[in-house]
């Protein structure tokens, strides 16, 4: 009778995590200005979902539409920052394969959803300074909630087939990732069959859901522009400007930061490992911290609530 044979290695039940591979001892140190981010976005959006749940004049569509971006941001936050501190502070960095594959599907389907969001506020920002007499009628509470239907459905049906493709694969050697999330091409690499459709499909979707988000938003930019270069009262352009200026800042960073993130990826030869992790993991912490933020300074109403919230507490 023929031995069986026991050289064919065992599949795989979790990953290890393994952040900055050449920078591990320093890692204490950056876990403090990540900490203080982190809990600067908790408090920031807790404040201003709270603000906008508790101020009745806050209850028109366009806050609704920032508070689901608040509720998008808080999720990612969770999904990807305690895992990172815990693997910095306790050594905790072993994550099974439902968890890490879990955290894949939030992450390339929450940040579309931003994006997406960013876009449904574009067009809240057009119909209100183009067709002004008009907006009551179109941006209602009813088009808030097919909008976040939208929003959700759309980003995480496209988006679940990469987490899907990834978990499907076999893995059978290393089950290292280098990297402190579980990144769709970090685990994917780890595998012992062919990724390609995988790598594909994440490219195409994304770039589709980010481009097509992004298109429309500069569209509806090109048109707001046109129409307050129209306006000739005095002071009557400024303050249809002002009204866009903080939905134009959260948009311009979030690009911005999303483009820093890809080209370091495109140049990975060229750019350090440990610099690409830092800025993915960074991707998921600032914009949720400055998002509220921004809005709380620029927007005179959610300025007012958060007064008469904190007065509340005193």
């Amino acid at each position: 009778m023929a031995p069986i044979n026991n050289s064919l290695p065992a599949a795989l039940s979790e990953f290890l995590l393994i952040c900055f591979p050449g920078y591990q001892s320093w890692q204490h140190w950056l876990s403090l200005p990540l900490s203080l981010l982190f809990l600067l976005a908790m408090a920031a959006n807790a404040t201003l979902l709270l603000t906008i749940r508790l101020e009745t004049s806050l209850h028109e569509p366009m806050y609704y539409l920032l508070s689901l971006l608040s509720l998008l941001d808080i999720v990612l936050c969770l999904t990807v920052i305690p895992k990172v501190l815990a693997i910095f502070w306790f050594d905790l960095k072993a994550i099974s394969f439902s968890a890490c594959f879990l955290q894949m599907f939030i992450m390339n389907s929450f940040l579309p959803m931003e994006s997406c969001t960013f876009m449904i506020m574009a067009y809240d920002r057009y119909v209100a300074i183009c067709h002004p007499l008009r907006y009551p009628s179109i941006i209602t509470d009813q088009f808030v909630v097919k909008a976040s239907v939208f929003i959700i459905a759309r980003n995480a049906l496209i988006s679940a087939p990469v987490p899907i493709l990834s978990s499907k694969l076999h893995y059978c050697g290393r089950n290292i990732i280098e990297n402190c999330i579980c990144a769709n091409l970090s685990v994917s690499r780890l595998s012992c069959d062919n990724f390609t459709f995988n790598r594909l499909y994440q490219f195409v979707a994304g770039w589709t859901l980010l481009g097509s988000d992004l298109i429309l938003i500069f569209i509806s930019y090109t048109f707001i522009l046109r129409a307050v270069l129209r306006i000739k009262a005095e002071g009557a352009a400024a303050k249809a400007l002002s009204t866009c200026g903080s939905h134009f800042i959260l948009i311009l960073f979030f690009s911005t930061i999303l483009l820093v993130v890809v080209l370091t990826n495109v140049a990975r030869k060229r750019v350090p490992m440990d610099i690409l992790i830092l800025l993915n993991v960074l991707h998921h912490l600032i914009p949720p911290a400055l998002n509220p933020i921004v809005y709380g300074v620029r927007t005179k109403e959610i300025k007012q609530g958060i007064q008469k919230l904190l007065k509340r507490k005193v």
